[in-house]
């Protein structure tokens, strides 16, 4: 008597399950690494935010702190790193055979990519969500309606980030230089989010690149939610739709970028 085979559909979700899950074991397993992914930020909000805070000067009527100011761009330095160096799995389990072994399995393409990401953007939700408690301490009220539209953000940020270190860590067979290529795109694309400084008021050509890069406007969401006025981070914010149409956008692609390059390579 032989077994019914699942449907393709379900076949997807149980393989990209399995991939979720071994995401995370792997990374709560490695207890330095889950702390210094909290505390290095951490300690950069708490060092960076005092240290400028009597030369900060608002550019609205709005009384803001720069501890206040830099909270949501220490989350976006959360999701950013943790989403794209979760992704070093990918090279790991290239280099231990296990992702061959994955390839021709009858495993379908797309549960690699998703549950790879699903997994890397679990982590980097969770991770930023544990700094939310402090938000209050710096005079964002954070209401249970609000914290859910937070944790939306923060799974929609960190879904396009790794997919962002899916489609780089796919291309890579060293995790060393997998690193270095990632902290010379990475820091750049952190620093002109608006995380440290607003765009209104940077050099025109700074400006440019802080409009085109796509972690802005996923800044610019959580600016919307954390603050009733959003324009008291900055007068020149992008509309919440706007905001909200290119983080989409921008997650869309590079989950499909992913999906076609694993296409395309058999690893």
């Amino acid at each position: 008597m032989s077994g019914s085979r699942p449907s393709p559909l379900l076949l997807v979700w149980i393989s990209s399950a399995s991939l979720w899950r071994r995401e995370l074991v792997r990374f709560y397993r490695q207890r330095s690494r889950v702390l210094g992914v909290i505390a290095s930020p951490l300690v950069f909000w708490l060092v960076i935010g005092s240290g400028f805070g009597t030369s900060f000067r608002p550019e609205s009527d709005h009384r803001i702190s720069y501890l206040q100011y830099f909270f949501p761009g220490t989350l976006a330095m959360i999701l950013l790193f943790t989403s794209v160096f979760c992704m070093m799995s990918v090279i790991e389990d290239r280099n231990e055979g296990f992702l061959q072994s994955v390839l021709i399995s009858p495993v379908p393409r797309v549960s690699i990519v998703l549950g790879k990401v699903l997994g890397g953007t679990t982590i980097a939700a969770f991770q930023a969500a544990l700094l939310l408690p402090l938000a209050p301490l710096v005079g964002f009220s954070l209401d249970g309606g609000r914290v859910v539209l937070l944790l939306a953000v923060l799974l929609l940020v960190a879904f396009g980030l790794t997919s962002l270190g899916f489609f780089f860590a796919w291309r890579m067979n060293s995790i060393q230089g997998f690193h270095a290529v990632m902290n010379v795109f990475l820091i750049p694309m952190w620093l002109l989010s608006g995380a440290l400084f607003p765009r209104a008021g940077a050099a025109p050509w700074v400006a440019w690149v802080m409009k085109a890069n796509p972690l802005s406007y996923g800044l610019a969401l959580l600016h919307h939610v954390l603050s009733a006025n959003p324009s008291t981070f900055s007068s020149d914010e992008p509309r919440v739709t706007t905001a909200l149409t290119v983080s989409v956008l921008f997650s869309a692609t590079m989950f499909l970028l992913g999906l076609l390059l694993v296409g395309r390579r058999s690893g």
